[in-house]
């Protein structure tokens, strides 16, 4: 038996909702206990985590990784150790890659290439129709049984509600978790900027944040409709949370993510057209990031995910309207975070609920927590460490991200998988 004891630590239970200083002790890949107090077995490693936070490691919804089509902007070997030096220890991927990932054989490839070159755990989304193009839906049944986890067209809106109503019915009748990208397309389309008086100033083509509610409410209908279980990946602004309310208080069985970008930067970021805070949605206004962390706080929305989108360097280094749109996040995700947490909007334990025990719980998977049995995917981080962020540090191949240059406090320490080191000193 191999055993390891984590001790000096302060431990973050999320699903418990507190914080204690104590031990972990993992046997086999898997927690056996934590506590104040815990007796050492015979020949187990001893590390002691210095007094600095120890938390299950993130499982993040909605991670692309550019296998197959675009290796170059990232590959699940560059994605899987940028994953472990940010603290996350389970990437569920999106399907967004070209070709698709809308059949077995391709959902085979990419677990197969994940398996042999991500040193964290790696689950596959697949798309709901073929190539993503909302006119027919993928074989749900033969995807799930090849290891889809979820199913998603990701931001290409399915326009054709039959289409829709069908594919979440059958979803429904597989138990599939279906996961909608909440937008009004016709809206959307060619924005690069949220409406208002910034939008304006800057002669950015533009999108109402209705344009959430809309795509919302109607996505909405059709859960009432077909039953079907469904996440709704970003949430981002004020107009859309009374609906989102409405649906969990009748009881659908929805729930909600947003993107730390969304949680942590606003749209005055984008200053003069600094391509890389062009994000898919646009960064909103002030007044609805604040309701989107207080909706956090409070529950309405579920979960913090990365939405890691690497581009190069030429799609970015174009005028703000043509430019690519997205940022990588997968190292960025935990200090970012701990920035609502050293603002005071949200406590640690809040924090990883929503980044480590919600979203496994809403895939079904047994990591997320530090219940005994549990998979021993933990993370050691120092909350208080400053530091620059430099983007040709991080390990994604592309470097497009917003906090080049930001002051930054949260450093991780160690990333572990089922008790494993795969980044950081021992």
């Amino acid at each position: 038996m191999t055993a390891t004891l984590f001790t000096n630590a302060r431990i973050i239970d999320p699903e418990a909702g507190d914080m204690t200083h104590g031990a972990l002790l993992v046997e086999n890949g898997k927690i056996a206990g934590h506590g104040p107090e815990i007796a050492v077995p015979e020949g187990a490693q001893i590390v002691d985590c210095g007094g600095h936070h120890l938390a299950p490691g993130i499982v993040d919804i909605g991670v692309k990784v550019c296998e197959p089509g675009e290796r170059h902007k990232e590959s699940y070997r560059s994605a899987g150790l940028a994953a472990a030096a940010g603290g996350v220890t389970t990437m569920v991927t999106r399907p967004d890659t070209t070709p698709a990932i809308d059949n077995p054989e391709t959902l085979e490839f990419v677990s197969r290439r994940a398996a042999e070159a991500a040193p964290v755990r790696v689950l596959p989304m697949a798309a709901l129709t073929k190539g993503r193009e909302g006119r027919e839906m993928t074989e749900i049944g033969f995807l799930l049984d090849a290891g889809a986890v979820a199913f998603t067209d990701c931001d290409n809106v399915v326009t054709d509600t039959k289409v829709l109503s069908r594919a979440l019915t059958y979803a429904r009748s597989l138990g599939a978790l279906v996961q909608l990208h909440p937008q009004e397309p016709g809206l959307s389309r060619g924005a690069a900027a949220t409406s208002g008086k910034f939008a304006s100033l800057r002669g950015l083509p533009a999108v109402s944040a209705m344009a959430e509610r809309m795509g919302l409410d109607r996505d909405i209908a059709l859960i009432e409709m077909t039953g079907a279980r469904v996440h709704f990946d970003q949430i981002t602004t004020a107009r859309a949370l009374p609906a989102l309310e409405r649906a969990k208080r009748n009881g659908l069985d929805v729930t909600a993510g947003t993107s730390i970008h969304h949680l942590t930067l606003n749209e005055l970021d984008v200053a003069d057209y600094r391509t890389f805070y062009k994000v898919k949605p646009p960064l909103r206004a002030e007044e609805d990031r604040l309701a989107t962390v207080d909706a956090l706080r409070h529950g309405l929305i579920d979960i913090i995910s990365s939405m890691h989108t690497p581009q190069d360097e030429e799609s970015k280094r174009l005028p703000f309207e043509e430019a690519a749109s997205g940022a990588v996040a997968l190292q960025t995700l935990l200090p970012a975070a701990l920035r609502l947490f050293h603002a005071g909007d949200l406590t640690l334990p809040q924090l990883f609920r929503a980044m480590a025990l919600n979203p496994a719980n809403r895939l079904g998977l047994p990591q997320g927590r530090l219940t005994p049995g549990a998979p021993a995917d933990l993370i050691v981080f120092d909350t208080d460490a400053p530091f620059v962020l430099d983007r040709f540090t991080l390990l994604s191949k592309s470097k497009n991200t917003p906090f080049d240059g930001a002051r930054l406090q949260g450093k991780l320490r160690a990333s572990y998988v089922a008790g494993t080191r795969v980044h950081g000193e021992p």
